[in-house]
């Protein structure tokens, strides 16, 4: 992440993913400050993200299979805490 204060969800993403998909690079940014008060904003500040990861676990797949694995570790999340999640993915070398 960007900044040194991750709340709960934003923890649990990075660690979800990091054991799943072993990113050699991962960043998990908190948007929900751009959606305050937007439907989707439950009023925790962790609600909206953007994740940038580059896993070898991507090599050969397609954009939309990628997210798919992204979205596969991250499912309650998504299911009970996430409003919407941004995901670049790519491969080493990509």
């Amino acid at each position: 992440m960007t900044n040194d204060t991750k709340g709960p969800v934003a923890t649990a993403i990075e660690q979800r993913l990091t054991d799943a998909l072993a990113p050699v690079q991962l960043s998990v940014l908190n948007d929900s400050a751009k959606h305050r008060g937007h439907m989707g904003d439950d009023g925790t500040g962790e609600s909206h993200f953007t994740v940038e990861i580059e896993s070898a676990a991507f090599a050969g797949q397609s954009r939309v299979a990628r997210q798919r694995m992204v979205n596969n570790a991250l499912a309650d999340l998504l299911r009970d805490h996430i409003h919407a999640l941004a995901i670049r993915a790519t491969a080493p070398g990509e």
